[in-house]
């Protein structure tokens, strides 16, 4: 078994493993920390499931515990999301119910959202790349460099009522975190469309509110947590400009955000 504190935005999680199978290039992402305090302790076995099959999660709820089963994972987590235990079947399945066992710890804390999006920094503010499976993310990503990475596939963005602030997060696809410490404005948000030419229009905050809706990783158990994740939209919204881009595949599209 190995027992490790790692530091998420402004969060400590303890994880301890207890799995056989190689789970390194997963957390090799996570920035390890020396800590004996957690906000979320979590025990991690692989001893469930299937391969992956579909995103299909089940989720059900008593009294005191929320469970969030797939074919490959299974979450069981206090109503106060303190402690969680997570069974998987591989590297994949942790992968995932660690995504998704973080994002509905965030919404409970109403501290933010993680929203399917590559993020990266320009002067010193962080623009976000937001899109369907295919639009491009990792694409708008890798044409970003040498600019700073905050993400590649999932984008940790906390939420206030007076600033909207993202930090590098260790949910990857393809691209490792990079070394970036703390958080930074988040001053745009870009919806992709790959095109023969570059455009960018600014969309106004109800139809982006909508738009957003299907970008957020979230697993909703109870109307309460839909009207939290409405919430938290809505703040978001009214203090970033949100923007169709459609982009040619090239980093001139820089041109429109710079």
């Amino acid at each position: 078994m190995e027992s490790i504190y790692v530091n998420i935005g402004d969060h400590v999680l303890h994880i301890l493993l207890k799995v056989q199978f190689p789970y390194k290039s997963f957390i090799k992402n996570f920035k390890k920390i020396l800590n004996k305090q957690s906000n979320l302790e979590i025990t991690i076995y692989d001893d469930y499931g299937l391969p992956f099959k579909n995103y299909d999660v089940e989720i059900t709820s008593s009294s005191n515990q929320i469970k969030y089963r797939r074919a490959d994972y299974l979450i069981q987590v206090d109503k106060d999301f303190k402690h969680a235990t997570i069974h998987v079947h591989n590297e994949l399945a942790l992968k995932h119910a660690m995504m998704n066992l973080y994002s509905a710890f965030l919404v409970h804390n109403k501290w933010g959202l993680l929203i399917h999006s590559s993020c990266a920094i320009e002067n010193g503010k962080g623009h976000l790349f937001s899109g369907q499976s295919g639009a491009g993310k990792s694409t708008a990503a890798k044409l970003s460099f040498p600019r700073d990475l905050l993400s590649d596939e999932a984008s940790l963005v906390k939420i206030e009522n007076d600033s909207i602030t993202v930090f590098n997060s260790p949910f990857r696809s393809e691209l490792e975190a990079g070394d970036y410490q703390g958080s930074v404005e988040l001053n745009s948000i870009q919806l992709l469309h790959q095109s023969p030419e570059n455009n960018r229009v600014k969309l106004d905050k109800s139809d982006a509110l909508i738009q957003l809706m299907d970008k957020v990783f979230f697993w909703p158990h109870s109307p309460e947590e839909t009207k939290t994740i409405m919430k938290l939209l809505s703040t978001l919204v009214k203090q970033v400009p949100v923007y169709d881009l459609s982009f040619q595949k090239n980093n001139t599209f820089w041109e429109l955000i710079s």
